[in-house]
């Protein structure tokens, strides 16, 4: 007969939303039709870098940015890991489009986020939405 297992205590979780506790909160943001600086690598980086820094992260080194692909796929992939996860990037050269994904178990403000999609890249279309897990 299996053993089971005692429920294991969850500190480990520490945002608090509506009386519930959860470990992360993970935007998801598709922006469309971004303008010219979604092409450059430098760009990219220097837009992770100053993003940790408005939503109060610590950066675990420096972000990671390369392109990948060919024809219609061709785009950019950048990861900057930060101490309470990672956030990560996968654009598309040729419709400039970006998707921008910010996990951390450290509470942020997805506003702030937007907010500096729009300024840096200008996107026609922006949305998103927050997960809590």
């Amino acid at each position: 007969m299996p053993k089971t297992l005692a429920a294991k205590p969850v500190e480990y979780r520490i945002i608090k939303q509506d009386g519930v506790v959860y470990y992360g909160k993970h935007l998801i943001l598709t922006a469309k039709s971004c303008n010219d600086s979604l092409l450059e690598k430098k760009e990219v980086a220097r837009f992770l870098t100053t993003l940790v820094d408005r939503i109060q992260m610590v950066a675990f080194g420096k972000p990671i940015v390369e392109r990948f692909g060919a024809g219609v796929q061709t785009g950019l992939s950048a990861v900057q890991l930060i101490e309470t996860s990672a956030i990560m990037i996968h654009t598309n050269d040729q419709a400039r489009d970006l998707y921008l994904d910010v996990f951390s178990c450290k509470t942020f403000c997805e506003h702030m986020v937007t907010a500096y999609v729009k300024t840096i890249f200008n996107p026609s279309d922006l949305n998103y939405q927050v997960l809590m897990r």
